[in-house]
């Protein structure tokens, strides 16, 4: 894996590939349980999604009454080590990623909507970010309740804090910076790998995800990827 030797090397960092540490099936048992959909869920009306619409914001309900949560999804539930959390209440993620294990992502998933959502009068999804120091992340859409369905995916790069005066000056990380994620850009992926002739289906969103992995796609390495502790702060979800 020559571009994340390389990507890692210029971090300073070492590759821990093939290294085995131990598995916490309790840890893959609470986090992969909290994405079971409710059995009355798709039955009602799905909610209409406007320009504008807030589909979230740290410690305040949507302006759609739409009940969810964000909650760690790591590659745990793939046998690895990694993990991360999410305060919703602050929007604050934040984790340690490791290639233990084969292993070398982590990710936030929605909980399951109340309703779902429909998307047909939108462009896209705008997301409102601090932090992420220069990293590649992807956001994902789900339009399917099955659990390694399609992710229709959108990679996009943070800034990264510019100098070494940074540490004493935190202003550049409080810096808000706005990522549209087009609908019309993403790509259909299953464990990073694209997935050709699919269709998206905008008006019947059911979930929502942003990851931080060392995969990009179809066997190429996230250039912009590094081991250790990462942090995101989402500050705002909305339609745009």
């Amino acid at each position: 894996m020559p571009e994340l030797a390389k990507s890692n090397k210029n971090r300073g960092e070492k590759s821990n590939t093939g290294k085995r540490e131990p598995w916490d099936p309790i840890r893959f048992i609470q986090q992969s349980s909290k994405f079971i959909p409710k059995p009355s869920f798709g039955r009602s009306d799905s909610t209409v999604v406007r320009p504008g619409d807030i589909i979230w914001k740290p410690g305040v309900s949507s302006s759609l009454n739409n009940n969810f949560r964000w909650a760690p999804l790591d590659d745990v539930v793939m046998g690895g080590v990694s993990s991360s959390m999410i305060d919703n209440e602050t929007g604050s993620w934040k984790g340690t990623v490791s290639e233990s294990n084969n292993g070398g992502f982590v990710g936030i998933r929605t909980t399951p909507f109340s309703n779902t959502l429909n998307f047909e009068q939108c462009t896209g999804i705008r997301l409102r970010l601090r932090g992420g120091d220069g990293r590649t992340f992807k956001a994902i859409v789900r339009d399917s309740t099955d659990f390694n369905g399609i992710c229709w995916t959108t990679s996009f790069d943070m800034p990264r804090v510019k100098s070494f005066f940074s540490v004493f000056d935190d202003s550049e990380i409080k810096t808000t910076t706005t990522i549209k994620i087009p609908f019309k850009n993403q790509i259909p992926t299953i464990f990073a790998k694209t997935v050709p002739g699919e269709i998206f289906n905008s008006e019947n969103i059911v979930g929502l995800q942003i990851a931080y992995s060392k995969f990009d796609y179809d066997g190429n390495m996230n250039p912009n990827f590094s081991l250790g502790e990462f942090s995101l702060q989402i500050t705002e979800v909305c339609a745009y």
